[in-house]
């Protein structure tokens, strides 16, 4: 079971029927990280050079052919970031930042045999967003990214790849919080279901012995 599979309880999870205010019990006070503004830009970058990192299996036979590069996480790393608030637009700022997007980069050696090494494809964002008035917990602008290559060449001489890649990235500007909420109680968690591919099913549900043919009205 999970909260999702048929688990019926006022304590879980899930869509809300009747009056929402019913079965509120207390206000909490929880840990937060609240996004007081957020942007997200697609970029396509064509030709783009990753260098290419930490091969696993170590020393793999060059010439490599290139595979695929994924995203390994989804955490943009930012650097030389700068923050310039706008006279002509109170509450709002000039955000410029690099974004670097570590990714997974798959191959083929000369011999055949798959390896996998880390890279990375680097962003650099100019935006405006709006950013709090100046308090003890100061903000923070973080970054959440993904890139995808799906093309790709080796260039030997110095062992990079050049690919085609669908970048996007997240900024936002974030502060964490103590923040109230409306609470139904803890959640009611439900005992887990084993998976099983329940290769009998169909099977256990045959009869013991077969239905007798009919033969006429002799037999019922």
């Amino acid at each position: 079971m999970s909260f999702y599979s048929n688990f019926q309880s006022s304590q879980c999870p899930g869509q809300i029927t009747g009056n929402a205010a019913n079965g509120l019990c207390e206000k909490v006070c929880i840990q937060a990280q609240k996004i007081f503004d957020a942007c997200i830009k697609q970029i396509q970058l064509e030709n783009y050079t990753i260098t290419i990192t930490d091969p696993t299996p170590a020393q793999p036979t060059y010439p490599l052919t290139f595979v695929s590069a994924r995203s390994a996480t989804s955490a943009g790393q930012i650097t030389s970031l700068t923050v310039d608030r706008l006279a002509d637009k109170p509450g709002c700022a000039r955000v410029q930042a690099t974004v670097a997007v570590p990714v997974e980069v798959a191959y083929t050696d000369v011999n055949g045999a798959d390896g996998v090494a880390q890279g990375v494809v680097t962003v650099n964002e100019d935006v405006i967003l709006s950013v709090p008035a100046p308090s003890i917990m100061p903000y923070r602008i973080t970054a959440e990214a993904s890139a995808v290559c799906a093309e790709g060449t080796l260039n030997e001489t110095d062992q990079t790849f050049t690919v085609n890649a669908c970048v996007t990235v997240i900024l936002k500007v974030a502060v964490d919080v103590q923040i109230l909420l409306p609470s139904y109680g803890y959640c009611a968690i439900p005992p887990a279901q084993n998976y099983s591919q329940e290769v009998c099913a169909g099977f256990f549900e045959l009869p013991l012995y077969p239905k007798s043919n009919s033969c006429g009205k002799c037999c019922k």
